[in-house]
């Protein structure tokens, strides 16, 4: 992404007009700035957004499993008994989405990599408490990496 790109999306994700930012991400067709955009996503703020970019066609599954861990994956993976107990319906019904349409590959790219940079340790823990879990929720996705910068 050039100059430009990166001060629009600046604007885009400090608006205050939620309606203009999710028009914006459902009808755009670049995945890069999808995963920035969720790179960058102020988490506290709900999930209608990180939800419009999940359905949009364009989200790659490196941008899925980012809004994965970014939205608290691991803590499913951990303890999924957490998550489904949880009183946050709408945090619930996202990782649960999300989890989904990874797990069955629904997405049409996976040309952006994403690294959870889970430790060694991590992942072991995890696999010792679920040794059903799939290492694509736990592991670098395929694609390009891309320097997420903060915003």
């Amino acid at each position: 992404m050039d100059k430009d790109d990166i001060h629009f999306l600046q604007q885009l994700l400090n608006s205050t007009d939620k309606d203009y930012i999710i028009s914006y991400l459902l009808n755009t067709n670049n995945s890069l700035l999808l995963h920035y955009s969720a790179a960058n996503y102020n988490w506290n703020s709900g999930f209608e957004v990180p939800t419009v970019i999940l359905e949009n066609a364009a989200c790659d599954f490196g941008t899925g499993l980012l809004m994965f861990h970014y939205a608290g994956g691991y803590r499913m993976l951990e303890d999924p008994g957490e998550v489904l107990n949880s009183p946050l319906e709408n945090w619930k019904k996202f990782l649960g989405e999300v989890y989904n349409k990874l797990i069955n590959l629904e997405f049409t790219s996976q040309a952006i990599s994403f690294n959870p940079e889970l430790t060694n340790i991590q992942k072991y823990k995890l696999k010792k408490s679920n040794p059903n879990i799939p290492e694509l929720l736990i592991n670098k996705s395929p694609g390009d990496a891309v320097d997420i910068f903060k915003i």
